[in-house]
């Protein structure tokens, strides 16, 4: 057994304290992770040069995943007529904080009472030829105070018939022009249009239709002085898009069409 001790304060060569070098060589310039298990893993986020892995949205330069509302220079998604940054919050169908940005301007209250007399001036004249038959306004004239009273005094079923014609003029003329263009003849003097309130298109078949029989059968059964001035009220209080209980019901919206 040897005497000889070991020099006071070096350890000796196979203390497991000491740092050994590595068996090949030098270090990499970068360093080597605790443990020497090679370069660090994607998503170590003391990973060194390595880059983040593809779709990190704090990846630097690394452009942001499809579809990302705030990914700068990329086109909005399908579905947003009036572009901008992406798709409007929901709820918000023109987006932003401006319920309005991006549509054009509401049609004037005046403009639709306007649009409106001429569309039931239209449509009433032909009526009135039709109703010579049934002898409506000799009755209403002769021997009745209300209109009402004229077309419950015609003989038989030509009340109901008359009626029926009527409806059906009315709600008839108004779903056509909508679905065809947005416009009635009326609107189409007056420079406005109707639109989806969500994208602004021309309302289809179905929205059209359905703003024709709230705007028109209540009017022509039994409310004709009423439910007319009930929707008027509503237009005129109704923030922010002046929609009357039609165009609620439809979705709708009445906007400015001068060019």
């Amino acid at each position: 057994m040897s005497n000889d001790q070991p020099t006071p304060g070096q350890p000796p060569d196979d203390d497991p304290f000491r740092k050994q070098p590595p068996p090949d060589g030098p270090p990499p310039a970068g360093g080597t992770p605790p443990g020497g298990g090679g370069p660090p893993r994607y998503g170590e986020p003391y990973g060194g040069a390595n880059p983040p892995p593809p779709g990190d949205p704090y990846g630097g330069s690394n452009p942001p995943p499809p579809g990302d509302p705030y990914g700068g220079s990329n086109p909005p998604p399908p579905g947003d007529p009036y572009g901008g940054s992406g798709p409007p919050p929901s709820g918000d169908p023109y987006g932003g904080n401006d319920p309005l940005r991006g549509m054009p301007p509401l049609a004037s209250v005046g403009k639709r009472i306007l649009a409106r007399i001429v569309d039931w001036i239209i449509v009433a004249i032909p009526l009135a030829l039709i109703s010579i038959p049934f002898n409506v306004y000799h009755r209403w004239s002769n021997s009745s105070d209300n209109w009402d009273d004229a077309v419950n005094g015609v003989n038989g079923g030509g009340q109901w018939v008359f009626r029926i014609i009527t409806i059906v003029a009315f709600v008839g003329y108004d779903t056509l022009m909508t679905q065809w263009g947005g416009q009635t003849l009326g609107k189409r003097l007056f420079k406005i249009r109707v639109a989806m309130l969500n994208d602004g298109r021309v309302p289809d078949s179905r929205s059209s239709l359905l703003r024709a029989l709230v705007l028109w059968v209540p009017a022509l059964v039994c409310c004709a002085c009423l439910w007319p001035l009930l929707i008027l009220i509503l237009i005129l209080l109704d923030r922010p898009y002046r929609q009357g209980l039609h165009d609620k019901a439809a979705k709708t919206v009445v906007v400015s069409a001068a060019q």
